[in-house]
């Protein structure tokens, strides 16, 4: 087992302004039903409302404090602004307590600042990317992940993202400078069942345990390979080589698919 050392933390309260009450869903969606198998129970969390779209243009704000966030793998850096506004963004490496953030076109290209995908030099690590002007950052803002901003082309910019996808986004869409915090999270090992069950997860039992009637997979005397085709999903669909992603039109924006 494993943990964080929590090193990079200095403030253990959240900001009362900014937390939100958090409603379990156990994987169900809003008619009741589960769509999401195998989530339930878990520790109490509470919603810390966060600042993607980084719209204080050309204000500048003071990092207060460096915040631990469960609901996500990355850490919150609490900003103060000099406008008395006070907001949550995403903690990228390098960013300190009384650092100075800001946001817009002629910010300085240093960790957690926010500038238009056009105003930044080919080559620059960045986090948090916008995939529609005005949406707020929806790419790259788990811990530890970056991408990197290789060619400009007219109205668009070609990023590679970190699973080794090409795309093109819009130039006037934002994105922040540096890589997110926290990059020790992928060496975190849980070491029990009990840790899994804290995080809302709950078990999964295989498919060749259960009975023909409940799985495909299942039935056989002692332990039985699949014994069909290719393996299949509790409903006797493919579960391996079988394409599930349905296309979006954003798709036609991606240059290189990821994979080998």
């Amino acid at each position: 087992m494993s943990g964080y050392t929590f090193d990079e933390i200095t403030k253990d309260k959240p900001e009362k302004a900014l937390v939100r009450p958090l409603k379990k869903q156990a994987g169900r969606n809003f008619r009741g039903k589960i769509t999401v198998r195998h989530r339930g129970g878990g520790a109490k969390r509470q919603l810390r409302i966060i600042d993607f779209k980084r719209d204080k243009i050309d204000v500048p704000g003071r990092v207060a404090a460096i915040e631990y966030d469960p609901n996500r793998s990355a850490r919150l850096a609490l900003i103060f602004y000099a406008d008395g506004d006070k907001r949550y963004i995403l903690a990228p490496v390098g960013l300190n307590v009384d650092d100075t953030v800001v946001s817009g076109g002629n910010a300085e290209i240093r960790p957690g600042n926010t500038l238009p995908l056009k105003a930044m030099p080919s080559g620059t690590i960045i986090h948090n990317i916008e995939m529609m002007p005005g949406r707020g950052g929806q790419m790259v803002r788990s811990a530890g992940a970056s991408a990197q901003l290789m060619a400009k082309e007219g109205e668009h910019v070609l990023l590679r993202l970190p699973s080794g996808e090409l795309r093109r986004v819009r130039s006037n869409c934002t994105a922040t400078v540096g890589q997110i915090g926290n990059v020790e999270h992928q060496n975190i090992s849980l070491g029990k069942a009990g840790r899994k069950r804290h995080m809302g997860w709950r078990p999964t039992v295989r498919g060749s345990a259960m009975t023909p009637r409940d799985h495909p997979h299942g039935g056989g005397e002692g332990r039985s390979p699949i014994g069909m085709p290719g393996p299949k999903t509790p409903w006797g669909k493919p579960a391996l080589g079988y394409k599930t992603r349905k296309s979006k039109v954003s798709d036609r924006m991606i240059v290189k698919r990821r994979g080998k």
